[in-house]
């Protein structure tokens, strides 16, 4: 249950990179350290200091395509020639306990959620305007011009799919952002 006594929502957090998606729950989980975080199941190698179980469940890719066949994952996508996914299980089992439940995904997989998860909080995160998350990407200093590019060009492709969502928060000020997430997944500061 939620801490209002309502039946706990698991809520999906998309947006397009560079926008604040993991600055925002890591504060939120600053705030509310009893959200579960959902963890990704992979077919990529474990990097150093990787835990599986805390970081990645890591499958080979024949076990990863048995979860998919029966069922047991939420969403899933190929990437690099790796598999990513969201496992059911470890979802429904804090679900049924109460535990708010937070994804935090791509697009393609939040929508793939909605149908395997219809009961879920569908959030978008954008950004106040595209001049703005083109700076945030720059000021990370990781990526060459190319890249840059390209993930603009795909955040104003993810931008036109903000009317899907139950909820959008334009991430302008973190702690206004913070608090109308907070809001949305009924959450109360303790």
């Amino acid at each position: 249950m939620a801490p209002d006594g309502s039946i706990a929502r698991p809520t999906v957090l998309t947006g397009p990179s560079g926008v604040g998606k993991g600055t925002l729950v890591a504060r939120l989980r600053e705030r509310h350290p009893e959200i579960w975080l959902s963890v990704s199941a992979t077919t990529r190698a474990p990097r150093s200091g990787e835990i599986d179980g805390v970081h990645y469940f890591f499958h080979s890719k024949e076990q990863f395509h048995k979860l998919v066949q029966s069922g047991g994952l939420l969403e899933w996508a190929e990437f690099a020639g790796n598999c990513y996914g969201t496992p059911r299980q470890p979802v429904s089992e804090r679900v049924a306990k109460g535990i708010p439940v937070l994804l935090e995904i791509e697009l393609e997989g939040a929508r793939q959620v909605r149908n395997s998860l219809p009961e879920a909080i569908q959030i978008f995160l954008a950004p106040p305007c595209v001049e703005e998350l083109e700076k945030r990407i720059r000021g990370r200093g990781t990526e060459v011009e190319e890249a840059i590019q390209r993930r603009l060009k795909r955040a104003q492709e993810e931008l036109q799919a903000q009317t899907e969502f139950d909820a959008v928060i334009v991430n302008d000020d973190l702690e206004t952002a913070l608090a109308e997430l907070e809001k949305q997944m009924n959450l109360t500061i303790s």
